[in-house]
């Protein structure tokens, strides 16, 4: 009896690995591995749009819509779009402790073609603060507690409408406001953040409508129709807001920084801030164990080490670019100088230009 109940343990539990991952599984996997390549890839596709679109026009990074006529950007934004479905797909399979981690993956593939297709270089410790970001994202969502049972839209709305989660809602909003009215025009284009930030903070909300409406589409298909809700309306159009803003101001930062440093910073913002929207809205914590949640902690230090290094890795080439300047300049050296002022591209977190005249 106790051998045929630990068997029984066995193939239910852990057991269930050695004898492969299921259909479903196996089916998140392949969607979550091509939505980081097309997101990955899109980043790379967009940019070389926006550089084209700005040699006949007024950049995006300071309030020009001219890349809307290009074709390359064009086919950037529905490689992007391909991807994130492919990445809605993958969590209606498998469990977002599979699926989220894997997102790290487009950071990688942005950086390494951005490297072969842009020319675009990043200091060592800015290598070092990527991999510090990929660290401490993937140490959060693996120890992130999995997801609960909805059966129902309303359910979600419910979770919506409690106080703590309206609370995080209105601050997000708040901050958000702040840095588009005040911090973009003063310094959108010399931090990185004042972008990314908001670009994170409205994601973190647009993901929890994504979550209700991804819900609702699979309750749906399944034969329970969910669109017969108002909530399922308003969650849709939460997600409509949140994803327009979020591709504005996304593309602001690509078109002024670094997309080997814009792609880790907004993976790893948006990533914590829609894992601290979760546990807020679901109360996650409240079904974790005191270890659990400390190396969550763990994970969200190690966020801000990697983005630290980011942000002195600027600092840090300038310091070596000044110390190179008391040594006779070598072939080497001036083909780089004459490469990047040609191509406008360096390691920035900040950019090298001002767009606004001096006081």
């Amino acid at each position: 009896m106790d051998v045929t109940s630990t068997a029984a343990a066995s193939a239910s539990g852990g057991g269930r690995w050695y004898t492969g991952m299921s259909a479903d599984n196996i089916k998140g996997l392949v969607l979550a591995l091509s939505s980081s390549l097309f997101i990955g890839a899109s980043f790379i596709i967009k940019k070389k749009g926006l550089k084209k679109a700005a040699s006949s026009g007024v950049r995006a990074g300071v309030g020009g819509y001219s890349y809307l006529y290009e074709p390359l950007w064009w086919v950037g934004m529905i490689t992007m779009i391909v991807g994130e479905v492919a990445n809605f797909a993958a969590y209606a399979f498998a469990p977002a402790i599979l699926v989220t981690p894997l997102g790290a993956l487009s950071i990688i593939i942005s950086a390494v073609l951005a490297h072969v297709m842009l020319r675009e270089k990043l200091h060592i410790f800015g290598i070092l603060g990527c991999a510090l970001c990929v660290v401490g994202s993937t140490t959060i969502v693996l120890h992130a507690p999995p997801e609960r049972e909805i059966e129902s839209v309303t359910e979600v709305w419910d979770l919506a409408t409690e106080p703590a989660f309206m609370c995080y809602a209105a601050v997000v909003i708040a901050i958000a406001a702040i840095l588009v009215y005040r911090f973009v025009p003063l310094y959108g284009q010399t931090h990185v953040m004042v972008y990314i930030g908001v670009c994170s903070l409205v994601g973190s909300i647009s993901v929890m409508s994504v979550k209700a409406l991804g819900i609702a589409l699979k309750l749906t298909f399944s034969g329970t129709n969910q669109l017969i809700y108002p909530q399922t309306w308003a969650f849709s159009l939460v997600v409509i807001s949140c994803i327009i803003t979020q591709m504005n101001y996304l593309n602001k930062a690509l078109d002024t920084f670094n997309t080997a440093v814009v792609s880790p910073i907004y993976y790893t913002m948006f990533t914590s801030l829609t894992i601290l929207a979760s546990v807020i809205m679901f109360k996650d914590w409240d079904r974790q164990n005191p270890t659990q949640i400390v190396t969550e902690m763990c994970g969200f230090v190690t966020i801000l080490s990697g983005t630290f290094l980011l942000h002195k890795t600027k600092d840090m080439a300038d310091g070596l670019s000044m110390s190179s300047s008391f040594r006779l300049p070598t072939s080497s050296s001036v083909r780089f100088s004459k490469q990047t002022d040609e191509d406008g591209e360096g390691i920035p977190l900040r950019s090298s230009e001002s767009f606004r005249s001096p006081h």
